[in-house]
């Protein structure tokens, strides 16, 4: 069985929750490692899946890897092979597809609501939920690539979400772990110092009643994964 290609951009952006859902359902995946200067794939027909986590560079920086990583995005779509992508992933997404990527004007670190788009598509993946509570941590925002609809907005970033057939990129983090929103506070702490705004929380902030909060964006990312899944070939 092909596995799912799962692409790291930084050491402590990783897959979190999406590896636990994959080994509960016995799909096999592959993590690549381009922060350690791992060899990209060239051809994607080698997995059944490609899925792209954060990070805190920006898909406009002038890096190696991402030409390639753009390539390799238009080639999976153009052969049906599904691309799902976590907020630098899902900016990457937008750009292979045609979208833009630029500073937003707020920037969103911590907790904050999202809502739900009232149209067919985001049902599909949403189910009846029409908004719940996300991880952000992002300083850039996408366009809709041509052809995908909007699944999610927040009041700071109306672009959270898009959805282009099985293909799904999101500017939020649902991937998010205990374990994980405690090492972004403590390695982004002096981001945090540094930024201000109405959608920047303390890293005290971020981490009250945490194992709550995460279960139930977990809820929310099994429901994700799982539509995600259905499509793998």
């Amino acid at each position: 069985m092909k596995p799912v290609a799962i692409f790291r951009q930084f050491p402590t952006e990783g897959p979190g929750y999406f590896t636990t859902f994959l080994d509960s359902h016995s799909i096999p995946w592959r993590l690549v490692k381009i922060d350690a200067d791992e060899t990209l794939p060239v051809n994607a027909n080698q997995f059944r899946g490609l899925v792209f986590m954060g990070g805190p560079m920006s898909v406009n920086d002038d890096l190696p890897w991402i030409a390639p990583v753009l390539a390799l995005i238009r080639q999976a779509v153009a052969n049906d092979i599904p691309v799902l992508g976590h907020c630098l992933g899902g900016q990457l997404m937008s750009k292979a597809l045609g979208g833009t990527v630029s500073k937003s004007p707020i920037k969103e670190i911590g907790w904050g609501e999202v809502s739900v788009a009232d149209n067919a598509v985001a049902r599909e993946w949403f189910g009846e939920a029409s908004r719940f509570e996300s991880f952000h941590w992002h300083g850039e925002t996408f366009t809709l690539p041509d052809g995908a609809t909007c699944l999610l907005s927040s009041p700071y970033c109306k672009n959270q979400a898009f959805a282009l057939n099985m293909h799904l990129g999101m500017q939020c983090h649902v991937e998010m772990t205990e374990d994980m929103v405690k090492a972004w506070c403590e390695i982004g702490a002096d981001e945090i110092a540094g930024s201000s705004g109405p959608a920047v929380q303390s890293a005290a902030a971020i981490q009250t009643d945490l194992l709550n909060r995460v279960s139930a964006l977990n809820q929310i990312a099994h429901r994700l994964y799982g539509k995600w899944i259905s499509s793998l070939i």
